[in-house]
């Protein structure tokens, strides 16, 4: 019975890394002649079944991991942080926490920090290469170097990296069609600074979303400003001066600037004006009225992080490769169908 168990084994593993159970069994008894590529194939789908790796295939017990983060204000970050973290401990691995705030530590000095403490890898999130005012030869020398890396929202070309992001043309997709069908028509969009990777995705969508509905050009009602509660008020502020019955957010944090300012405009939501968020942070459900939004696939794309890192650890070909991870549209209280003069509607359906 013993010996049937381990076959099965092998032949799960072989089935999921796409290899021999001969292979396998080598990797398995730390057995020359397998590429470092097969080998790490054969590692991550062992971790992907959820076996435990042999301890002398294991990595040094308590190996650190760098892993960089904007400010932790805004839920989406602490939910990440928590979800990564627990990956790595649960597979060995000690990870080492770096918040980047607008007045502190820079991410190079981070970085920088991390590979003199010997780390064995680094996650950055929403980090530098996000930034196309950034350039990426600082990622470029770390994969030089053989630092395994992921790098999470944001893909840029010839880096030796994992990305991981979330669909955000697919998000604009799903918040736009979701409003036209409430019959909206002067739908904004309260987006980030114009220089970052998923600002400039999510713009492209929504205007190719208007143009695929018969919408005219919503130019006038895309407005860039912080991704903070102070951004999403100022735009909340000149997309209803602008007409707009409806405004989808680029983040959580940026509807919540616009719950409060609509509120001070007397405005009620949804029945004057359908707000939609993006990251469905947790305390989205909680908000007055709860708020409709994207949600981020937090926990997949977390799994996918750290699965990738192991992978680089383990000498996996990682170079230019993107994992892009679907939203969900979580309807809630904060949609409903476009304002009539002199008439109140009720909200959407909720979920």
């Amino acid at each position: 019975m013993a010996a049937r168990l381990v076959r099965i084994r092998l032949a799960e593993v072989a089935a999921q890394a796409e290899v021999s159970e001969a292979t396998v069994s080598r990797v398995l008894n730390d057995k020359p002649g397998v590429s470092e590529a097969t080998r790490a194939a054969v590692l991550t789908a062992i971790d992907v079944l959820g076996y435990e790796v042999p301890a002398k295939l294991r990595p040094r017990s308590g190996a650190l991991i760098g892993l960089i983060t904007p400010e932790l204000t805004n839920p989406i970050f602490p939910a990440f942080a928590q979800t990564i973290e627990s990956g790595l401990a649960a597979r060995g691995f000690t990870p080492v926490l770096c918040t980047q705030t607008p007045v502190g530590v820079h991410e190079d000095v981070y970085v920088q920090m991390l590979l003199d403490r010997g780390v064995a890898g680094i996650i950055c999130i929403s980090g530098q290469h996000a930034d196309l005012g950034e350039s990426v030869d600082r990622y470029v020398n770390l994969g030089r170097q053989g630092v395994p890396l992921v790098l999470v929202n944001g893909y840029r070309e010839g880096v030796e990296a994992t990305f991981v992001s979330c669909d955000d043309a697919a998000a604009m997709e799903l918040a736009l069609t979701h409003l036209i069908e409430l019959g909206h028509k002067r739908i904004g969009l309260a987006v980030g600074p114009r220089q970052y990777v998923p600002v400039q995705l999510k713009v492209e969508a929504f205007k190719r979303s208007h143009r695929t509905a018969g919408l005219p050009d919503p130019d006038n009602l895309i407005v860039h400003a912080l991704f903070t509660v102070e951004g999403g008020a100022q735009a909340t502020s000149t997309l209803v001066a602008r007409g707009a019955t409806a405004i989808v957010y680029a983040s959580d944090m940026m509807a919540l600037g616009g719950v409060r300012h609509a509120h001070r405009l007397g405005l009620k939501i949804p029945r004057d004006l359908s707000i939609t968020g993006y990251d469905d942070s947790p305390l989205m459900a909680f908000t007055d009225p709860p708020m409709t939004t994207i949600r981020q696939p937090v926990l997949e794309m977390s799994e996918a992080i750290v699965l990738a890192l192991l992978a680089a650890i383990r000498g996996g070909n990682t170079e230019g490769r993107e994992l892009v991870f679907q939203p969900e549209l979580v309807l809630r209280g904060s949609t409903g169908r476009v304002p009539l003069t002199g008439s109140t509607l009720a909200p959407a359906r909720l979920a």
